[in-house]
């Protein structure tokens, strides 16, 4: 299905992942052709009530090619992209205080890779999983908004 990792972990078990070692995933940088940026307002930890761009994390024995069209179904509702379609952007650090289940004293570390995509069609993008609600922003406008998640910014300094 998409969105979701065949071998997805109980939240017990997620939970000293998190608390363990540090987790893999990719981050969408998507803009439209008059150059604003996509970014979700986050309905989940870490970054919870933050606007942020799309992503997800890679599922265990999951290859980047399909963890990259899977991500893109899932947080865009764009079926069938391939990786080959954005350019590479860099790897990113993502350090958070909290974690997905709001347990004291455990942090979250995401290893990001992160992507750059052109959209032509954006009428429909953007599902609600993750974020409660999508705003287009120039990286000027991003760049100055302080609910905006530094970690988003980073993309843009």
């Amino acid at each position: 299905m998409a969105g979701t990792c065949a071998n997805f972990l109980d939240a017990d078990d997620f939970l000293q992942v998190v608390r363990l070692t540090p987790l893999v995933s990719i981050d969408l940088i998507v803009s439209d052709y008059s150059g604003r940026v996509l970014v979700g307002h986050r309905r989940n930890r870490p970054a919870l009530g933050t606007w942020f761009v799309p992503g997800g994390r890679i599922c265990k024995n999951e290859r980047l090619d399909a963890a990259f069209t899977r991500i893109v179904d899932s947080e865009l509702g764009i079926a069938g992209m391939e990786r080959s379609a954005a350019r590479f952007c860099g790897l990113f650090e993502h350090l958070y205080a909290d974690n997905f289940a709001a347990v004291d004293a455990i942090t979250t570390h995401y290893v990001v890779i992160a992507y750059f995509l052109t959209l032509e069609n954006t009428a429909s993008v953007g599902r609600f999983d993750q974020h409660s609600r999508y705003i287009w922003l120039t990286p000027e406008a991003l760049l100055e908004r302080e609910d905006v998640h530094d970690n988003t910014k980073a993309y843009f300094r």
